[in-house]
């Protein structure tokens, strides 16, 4: 069975993201282990200069990497990614499977992710060019991992 670990930083705070988040990790368990790894956010400034903001950038990134699981494939999500389709997504991850058991997804903070973890993995995936809050983004991947196994399994929840 693959492992998956979704790194992201910062908590949930909405009762509704966390249901949905637990949802699809229920649905996940015939499928995968997979596990949710919190790392702290940053604080900054309300209005933080550049330098401020690499600075959060490096400080998260580290906390980033050291969560990442030995031996794991990772994906970083940011803009500047490739998109897939949900079947192609199925496809990768079919594919990543087959040279690794475990697989690393991270999300990262408000101001994205610092350059040491985007290097990390051999691909970047991109949910499109919209913006949408870090905490709302792990619910829309726990969900495509979900749809993904669903497709690998012939499952009717793809239509």
């Amino acid at each position: 069975m693959i492992n998956i670990s979704i790194i992201c930083v910062g908590r949930l705070k909405e009762q509704y993201l966390k249901d949905g988040c637990a949802e699809y990790l229920k649905r996940l368990t015939p499928y995968a282990g997979v596990s949710v790894v919190e790392v702290a956010e940053e604080k900054c400034s309300a209005s933080p200069s550049e330098k401020e903001i690499q600075a959060v950038l490096e400080k998260e990134g580290e906390r980033i990497i050291a969560a990442v699981p030995k031996g794991a494939a990772v994906i970083p999500l940011c803009i500047e990614g490739r998109e897939y389709s949900s079947p192609q997504l199925a496809g990768l991850l079919g594919d990543i499977s087959m040279s690794s058991s475990k697989i690393a997804f991270v999300i990262g903070g408000s101001f994205g992710l610092s350059q040491r973890v985007k290097a990390l993995g051999a691909l970047r995936l991109s949910f499109g060019r919209l913006t949408l809050p870090h905490q709302l983004m792990r619910l829309v991947l726990l969900e495509q991992i979900y749809r993904a196994f669903s497709i690998m399994n012939n499952s009717k929840y793809h239509k």
